[in-house]
């Protein structure tokens, strides 16, 4: 994986009218839209793929997902193909294409960094039960630099003061990882996608409380959400080896 790999930012949910489907339907549907999404991510080499579940979802809003892939043909396909029917007719879907940055930069920010897992051995073709992974939080956090802030000096924006913060509650509250992507089209609410991981809810926190501080906010718009990863441990053998 490298900085030149595509990653598809996805805020997705089902909508209502799945319930309204027959238990059948359901599983047929969602088998035809697991093997649909596997060729995809065996033909261009997916890299990664993760899930996040909101703990208070935003209408039909409910998760958060990065796929990556190392070209923009993977990461075009996946989005096509995840809203074709059957199963497509059933989602919420945003989709951006972003770009990881400053990975070089963050990694040393990590005071508990997260253990590789074992990878599974099971067929993702198979059914298998989701759910939410209880050993960590993940503050997601969505911002943007307001119009003007870029002439404001640095001290002035109080960048350094920010930053010493951010590491002050990474010690304090054992950060396990911090990740950044840029979209490659920014949107007027946000330009960049924050993860910060931490083993207790307070950690989490603590980062998003951070985030709004006045001083901050006053050249920095943030929104910032409480996630947990979402069957991490399946969706990892997605990933072609």
């Amino acid at each position: 994986m490298t900085d030149q790999s595509i990653a598809v930012l996805y805020k997705g949910g089902r909508l209502p009218s799945w319930e309204l489907l027959s238990p059948d339907q359901q599983a047929a549907y969602s088998q035809e839209h697991v093997d649909l999404m596997l060729s995809v991510a065996s033909e261009h080499r997916m890299t990664r793929l993760e899930g996040y579940k909101l703990l208070q979802p935003v209408a039909d809003w409910q998760r958060f997902w990065v796929i990556e892939f190392p070209t923009a043909n993977g990461a075009e396909e996946w989005v096509e193909k995840e809203m074709a029917p059957h199963y497509g007719l059933y989602g919420y879907y945003e989709y951006y294409l972003s770009r990881p940055w400053g990975r070089d930069r963050f990694d040393n920010w990590a005071t508990m960094p997260l253990q590789p897992r074992k990878l599974s051995t099971a067929d993702p073709r198979e059914p298998h039960a989701l759910g939410v992974d209880m050993e960590s939080v993940v503050a997601l956090t969505l911002e943007r630099w307001r119009p003007g802030a870029e002439a404001a000096a640095p001290k002035e924006r109080g960048d350094q003061e920010h930053e010493d913060l951010l590491r002050a509650i990474a010690r304090k509250h054992g950060l396990m990882r911090l990740e950044a992507f840029r979209l490659m089209a920014p949107q007027w609410e946000w330009h960049e996608a924050w993860l910060a991981e931490f083993p207790t809810i307070d950690g989490a926190q603590a980062w998003t409380d951070a985030q709004s501080r006045p001083a901050r906010s006053t050249y920095r718009s943030s929104t910032s959400y409480l996630t947990r990863r979402w069957s991490p441990e399946y969706f990892a053998t997605w990933v072609p080896r």
